[in-house]
């Protein structure tokens, strides 16, 4: 029982971490072919993704699937290469 609570724990982990990896492709094309920043979409886009990854990933903490700083640190660091990929597009302009 122990390892098959384990793998669905690494399992969901890897889920919710593929999830922010296609949240990260989605901006970088629209910052990169179809709306710069500033443009209400690229920020409406932006919102209801981190939204739902956000509302997944409480989903998964509920059920222990996942630790709240695990939950957390998925966010952080989406968050955190989301402003790297928002200045150097800044940069570029």
């Amino acid at each position: 029982m122990q390892e098959v609570t384990i793998d669905h724990r690494e399992k969901a982990y890897a889920l919710l971490k593929a999830d922010a990896d296609k949240i990260l492709r989605l901006i970088e094309v629209q910052i990169d072919n179809l709306t710069m920043p500033q443009c209400p979409l690229y920020e409406e886009v932006l919102d209801t993704q981190m939204f739902g990854l956000s509302r997944e990933i409480d989903f998964a903490v509920r059920l222990h699937l996942i630790s709240e700083d695990e939950g957390k640190a998925l966010l952080e660091n989406l968050e955190r290469q989301l402003n790297i990929l928002h200045e150097a597009s800044q940069k570029s302009v």
